[in-house]
């Protein structure tokens, strides 16, 4: 009889061919395996499991095609939760968990004192980031938004799955928050920022939803909707927080330096040394004086 080492050898050469790494197929077919409550560590040389060889090497087709290893399985773990991802939504990545982890500390440097902290998640996406704010920190509220009715939904539904207790609003960039009056004590947002001329990945590219990945020509498309509206949402001494492309800094730097001439503002690095994040304090939304000093690191 065919066994599970048999089957994960032939879809580890099949994957490898494709491009993909030597892990990818043991994580596969670990992943299957653990669906039909088998321990594929323990049975490595037992008879492979008919239902289990079948979605193993229709999942290793699919990959060869192309398809991203979170779309095949179905979820992506994020900031130690596993997100219900499809077609419909980006794909998180480790950078956004570093992006977070960002909007945590900052929450922790300026709003210690407060009880509750009103956060709103705008491009939410799949939820990674909204949702993962509310379970990490209890006092905040998080709103979270999207464009896309359809990405709404799989948010909503890792919002059920999580637990979490974050709410959920459809409009595009600060449309819905604007429209309900809504103000916060921190705004984050992770927007489509790749310039619409860039080549990526034929696994990006043909797979992912394009609403959710280019930012216009330059990238800052939905930067510049964003922090035109802003003032309009941001609370006194509030914080803002992005995720960017790696050259961006300094661009997205001074277009908020624009709007907000008085802003702090700071470029955060990620874990590969890559300028990635930006954050800004700004002390008065409605005003347009620089009253305090800035630190600006790029």
């Amino acid at each position: 009889m065919i066994s599970n080492h048999q089957i994960y050898n032939e879809g580890k050469r099949r994957l490898m061919d494709a491009g993909h790494s030597d892990q990818t197929a043991l994580l596969l077919m670990n992943e299957i395996c653990s669906h039909y409550g088998i321990n594929l560590y323990m049975e490595m040389d037992d008879p492979i499991n008919p239902a289990v060889q079948i979605d193993f090497l229709e999942a290793v087709h699919e990959m060869e095609k192309g398809t991203p290893l979170a779309y095949v399985l179905g979820y992506e773990n994020f900031y130690g939760y596993d997100f219900i991802v499809n077609e419909n939504v980006l794909i998180p990545r480790p950078e956004t968990e570093e992006l977070v982890g960002l909007v945590l500390q900052l929450c922790d440097e300026y709003f210690e004192d407060q009880d509750h902290v009103s956060v709103f998640d705008v491009a939410t996406g799949s939820g990674a980031i909204g949702v993962s704010l509310a379970l990490e920190e209890p006092k905040m509220d998080v709103i979270a938004s999207d464009i896309s009715k359809e990405a709404l939904q799989v948010a909503y539904l890792n919002n059920q799955k999580l637990n979490s207790s974050a709410i959920f609003v459809c409009g595009d960039m600060l449309e819905p928050f604007i429209e309900r009056n809504l103000h916060c004590n921190i705004l984050v947002c992770n927007p489509p920022y790749i310039p619409s001329e860039e080549e990526m990945e034929h696994s990006v590219v043909d797979f992912e939803p394009h609403v959710a990945l280019f930012g216009g020509k330059d990238g800052l498309k939905f930067y510049r909707s964003l922090l035109k509206n802003a003032h309009k949402v941001l609370l006194p001494g509030s914080i803002m927080a992005f995720e960017m492309g790696y050259d961006q800094a300094k661009r997205l730097s001074q277009l908020v330096r624009e709007y907000f001439a008085e802003a702090k503002i700071q470029v955060h690095k990620d874990m590969s040394g890559k300028d990635r994040m930006l954050s800004a304090w700004i002390k008065d939304p409605k005003s347009n004086t620089d009253s305090e000093p800035y630190s600006e690191s790029e």
